[in-house]
């Protein structure tokens, strides 16, 4: 793949990313807003009990430029780096068109890079967690999607070395299951953080993590259909015009003869 069609795609990846970002922030905005005000709300309440501070940011400002700065920005962000990634395992994976590849790509980055440590480490609201404890948490967190990527190229990489003796769907599953047993050891080994209160409501727990969770599939599925449409736009062409052109190229069957 040349210079051009890497800058391309990558112009695409992040215009796709913005796309998946202005609809994951409607998402986090009227699923999760909600839930978080209710959480700051019961965090409040037990700051006036204990005399907390004055907040440094208003809440309105969180809520709307803070929130759809972080998520537009992350969008874009994560858009670039999967359009290189797309760049290069296009073609290196089987036979998928465009569309299946960017497909594959969302999909794979939704589960290594979000749900595989979100399930280990998952989002709380505010009144959650110790605040001491918040850099080794976000640390762990971290190494969790650290390890969770690396493991998942790994796997990749075993899967395809694999293949030629197993067939493709035997190395699939090979690399699928130590990829799997890989990452239930890191869950087993890694430590685990538990600081919700008795007196923090379950049911408000459970619907913020839901909704941090439905902002990121919509982020990545969004992604993964948008950058498709366009990389299908940009690259199907493209071929068929070099096919064209190499017909025309061809000698035909006369001029062979002759």
């Amino acid at each position: 793949m040349n210079s051009v069609s890497v800058r391309a795609l990558l112009v695409r990846g992040m215009l796709a990313g913005l796309v998946a970002g202005a609809l994951a922030l409607a998402v986090a905005y009227f699923l999760g807003e909600s839930r978080v005000d209710a959480a700051i709300a019961l965090e409040e309440s037990h700051a006036h009990d204990h005399g907390g501070g004055e907040e440094l940011v208003s809440r309105t400002m969180q809520a709307t430029g803070g929130l759809a700065t972080g998520v537009l920005v992350f969008g874009v962000a994560i858009g670039g780096i999967a359009a290189l990634v797309f760049c290069y395992v296009l073609g290196r994976i089987g036979s998928f068109g465009p569309r299946a590849t960017a497909a594959l790509v969302a999909g794979a980055a939704l589960l290594t890079v979000y749900v595989v440590p979100f399930l280990k480490y998952p989002a709380n609201p505010p009144a959650v967690g110790n605040p001491d404890t918040i850099g080794q948490r976000t640390g762990m967190f971290f190494l969790m999607v650290a390890l969770s990527v690396l493991l998942a190229v790994a796997a990749v990489i075993f899967g395809k070395r694999l293949a030629p003796r197993l067939g493709n769907w035997n190395a699939t599953t090979a690399a699928g299951a130590g990829y799997v047993l890989l990452i239930g050891l890191a869950y087993a080994f890694l430590p685990s953080f538990n600081e919700v209160g008795t007196d923090f409501p379950a049911s408000l727990l459970w619907e913020f993590r839901l909704s941090t969770l439905a902002v990121q599939a919509t982020l990545w599925t969004a992604f993964g259909l948008v950058f498709g449409y366009l990389t299908e736009r940009l690259l199907v062409p493209a071929a068929r015009t070099a096919s064209s052109a190499g017909d025309r190229t061809a000698p035909r069957p006369a001029d062979a003869v002759s």
